[in-house]
């Protein structure tokens, strides 16, 4: 970043700084000459407006913008007066007015939310091994030696029909020399069935029908078999050795097909209803990049790894040329098939600031307003909107760290800008101090109660109407709307008023 670029950046963020004390002295100008002068009983609908023209909507403090006020007066939370947020107002309250020079210098992208289908894909990875499904044993059809072996080692590749090992069996040569002399002999009544007898002894003492038409057509015997490899793949296990004698049923070779592999991938017990058998997945792996292996999940082992809440995926991928190998890393990319339409926006548009979730919003003449919205499922850098926005508006997304800083620094401005003007510091009550009050009850939603109290001394309030939080163990079942009520209250870490306690007070009802 070179000079002129930094010099214009600090440029734009004392602009920013002016414009919000500026704007907040015209607020509290205008506000002294309006309804912030009349009683504390005067309810709004009758004070209405605070500046000629404009209609105000309610008054609130800059630094907690969630709790409404519906009168003019103090802040409850700083030393400093209400400020009134009008109906015309462009923009949710709490935002700030940039220029478009010192937009372009902070390099301020705005996106429009748009409506789209968010598909949930899933990410694991996973080891290659062997297809145990492509797994061939050769064993030893007959008693008999390992005369020659021409595998010498594990793990040697082997191609389809490629000789492995030649056996000596010498229980071949009597049967072999029985057919033969059976053969030889003049034709009679007997000899057929004496030569069908004899080409059954062979086939029972191991040799295969090749071997006994070899016998056959050359008339001559033959003690020797060469074993041959079914299909192509890898020696994993070598039991034969030269020299060695081995009996029927003995393990001689076993081998392992390369056409296709397995990917043993851990998938987590959260996503794991996601994951069903047949469902297509690509993989890639850090052996070869930019190459991709389709295949599909065969099965999902009915097991809970204890120590990482992980599940087996057992998928299997085509292996083209025998690129992976077993102990290889492979990443797996599964799809679900289907899909659902919701609002989008770009990931990097989103402020998680680890309370709430929050874009900043383009309200259109260099206006830009944080708003909290409900976030759902990310995928392919774009995050679902649940709630809070519309399809159509335009929110920012690059450079809004600085906006949404640049929103509380204008707010702080406010604050000191009130303090100064009254020449005292900024003050709060004290959240954890418990207060009382008297009133009745004008409202009850399901997380905020309206109630119209008087005087509370250990606050300095006047009268007001404002609403609070229900108890956290609820609504009394005896209260109803139009009861006079004693209660108390604190400050919760949010800024909004939390009810710790409420009774009617005798003698006193009503309701609707």
């Amino acid at each position: 970043m070179n000079r002129r670029t930094i010099m214009s950046i600090v440029g734009g963020l004392v602009a920013l700084a002016v414009t919000g004390v500026g704007a907040y002295r015209l607020g509290t100008q205008a506000g002294a000459h309006g309804p912030a002068a009349t009683s504390a009983g005067q309810s709004a609908s009758s004070a209405g407006m605070d500046q000629p023209g404009r209609k105000v909507l309610y008054w609130h403090d800059p630094m907690v913008p969630g709790q409404k006020f519906d009168k003019p007066g103090k802040s409850p939370f700083m030393d400093m007066d209400l400020v009134p947020v009008y109906a015309d107002q462009n923009g949710p309250a709490g935002g700030v007015e940039i220029a478009p020079g010192v937009q372009q210098n902070l390099g301020i992208r705005v996106v429009e939310v748009r409506k789209g289908s968010l598909t949930n894909s899933l990410s694991v990875v996973g080891n290659v091994a062997f297809n145990e499904r492509d797994l061939v044993v050769l064993q030893a059809r007959s008693s008999g030696y390992v005369e020659k072996l021409l595998v010498r080692a594990p793990l040697e590749p082997v191609r389809k029909g490629q000789a492995l090992l030649q056996l000596f069996v010498p229980d071949w040569v009597a049967a072999q020399e029985e057919y033969l002399a059976i053969k030889r002999m003049p034709a009679g009544p007997d000899t057929a069935g004496l030569l069908d007898a004899a080409l059954q002894r062979m086939r029972l003492a191991g040799m295969t029908d090749a071997q006994v038409r070899q016998v056959s057509v050359q008339s001559q015997t033959s003690p020797r078999i060469t074993v041959t490899a079914p299909v192509a793949g890898v020696v994993t296990e070598l039991a034969a050795r030269e020299g060695m004698a081995v009996t029927m049923g003995t393990p001689l070779i076993r081998i392992n097909g390369l056409e296709t592999v397995w990917v043993n991938a851990e998938v987590p017990e959260s996503a794991a209803a996601q994951v069903r058998p047949g469902m297509a997945v690509r993989a890639t792996s850090p052996a070869f990049p930019g190459t991709e292996f389709s295949g599909k999940v065969e099965a999902v082992l009915p097991e809970v790894a204890a120590s990482t809440r992980t599940l087996k995926a057992r998928i299997a991928l085509a292996n083209p040329g025998g690129k992976l190998v077993p102990g290889m890393f492979a990443t797996i990319r599964m799809t679900p098939a289907q899909s659902r339409e919701t609002l989008l926006v770009p990931s990097e548009a989103v402020i998680q600031t680890g309370a709430r979730t929050v874009v900043i919003v383009a309200a259109g003449e260099g206006r830009f307003s944080a708003v909290e919205i409900v976030a759902g499922a990310e995928a392919d850098g774009q995050t679902e909107v649940i709630e809070g926005l519309g399809a159509g508006q335009k929110v920012v997304a690059s450079g809004q760290f600085l906006i949404d800083s640049e929103a509380s620094l204008r707010g702080s401005l406010q604050r000191l800008g009130a303090a100064a003007a009254k020449g005292s510091a900024p003050a709060g009550p004290t959240k954890a101090a418990t207060h009382r009050a008297t009133g009745k009850i004008e409202q009850i939603a399901g997380d905020m109660v309206t109630i119209s109290h008087g005087p509370v001394p250990s606050l300095k309030w006047g009268a007001m109407t404002m609403g609070f939080a229900p108890p956290a163990s609820g609504m009394p079942k005896d209260l109803k709307i139009g009861d006079t009520v004693q209660f108390e209250f604190q400050a919760a870490d949010d800024g909004v008023f939390k009810l710790v306690s409420m009774s009617r007070i005798a003698g006193t009802g009503g309701g609707q």
